[in-house]
């Protein structure tokens, strides 16, 4: 692990220290959940910016470790990763404030400012999804010497977190998350994904995360099976889009992943 983090930090020292601020900020938010006994929308407040400063430390991770993929254009990796790091940064100080206030920060326009706050995010999101697409344009056009199955893992698995986020901007669109029921009812425990309609938060979770998982599993089958390496990885990526984007459809048309028992 220690070995894992020191090439991490080689790789990208920016990406890696703001990942150490969002492990930082989980711990703030983890004690802030138990000091509180607040509810909105029926569950304690602090769970949404747990819950990001996960996924985004593990995404600033990621990238740390892709942008590095890409070592003929510092300058520009460097950009890019100080551009996602603002984002970020901008995105879990706005739902830790409306968390503090305690109301919802995603679909909030009930004032003003929450409506601001909304705004703020939805754009800080839109620039960063441009700093994405621009990843995947580099890893197009620029030559990384890198196994093809590896660069296919990266491309697809980038091509799937971009069509998830679209999924995102449907959420936006609706106003709410939850399709057939209202946002807010009952849910898993924790990730509190609906058990009674359909939720888009699933494919967009399954969605995003094929960031990490396509081309993980793209290294593996370059060490494991080098001869059908490219085959095996990109038709495991069709099959993850397939997962992907099935929980989509089941979601608008309503259904829940696992239903109230």
């Amino acid at each position: 692990m220690n070995n894992l983090y020191t090439q991490l930090s080689q790789r990208n020292w920016l990406l890696t220290k703001a990942g150490e601020c969002f492990l930082l900020l989980l711990v703030v938010f983890f004690v802030a959940y138990w000091f509180d006994n607040r509810k909105v929308m029926g569950i304690n407040p602090w769970v949404k910016p747990i819950k990001f400063s996960l996924s985004i430390w593990i995404f600033l991770w990621t990238m740390g470790w892709l942008l590095a993929e890409l070592p003929q254009i510092p300058r520009i990796t460097r950009f890019i990763s100080i551009g996602i790091t603002v984002c970020m940064l901008a995105e879990i100080g706005a739902i830790a404030l409306q968390a503090a206030r305690g109301t919802t920060s995603h679909f909030n326009i009930s004032s003003p400012f929450n409506a601001i706050v909304l705004a703020f995010m939805g754009i800080m999101i839109a620039i960063n999804t441009l700093l994405m697409l621009w990843v995947l344009v580099l890893f197009f056009i620029q030559n990384t010497n890198l196994h093809p199955a590896y660069l296919w893992g990266i491309r697809l698995g980038l091509i799937i977190f971009l069509l998830a986020s679209a999924e995102g901007g449907i959420m936006i669109s609706k106003g709410a998350h939850n399709v057939g029921v209202t946002d807010g009812g009952s849910g898993l425990p924790f990730l509190n994904w609906s058990t009674l309609g359909g939720d888009l938060r699933i494919a967009h979770f399954i969605g995003l995360h094929a960031l990490q998982i396509v081309p993980l599993v793209a290294w593996w089958l370059v060490r494991s099976q080098p001869q059908q390496a490219l085959t095996y990885a990109i038709t495991f990526a069709v099959l993850y889009a397939v997962l992907a984007f099935g929980l989509f459809g089941m979601a608008m048309m309503g259904k829940p992943l696992l239903s109230k028992l």
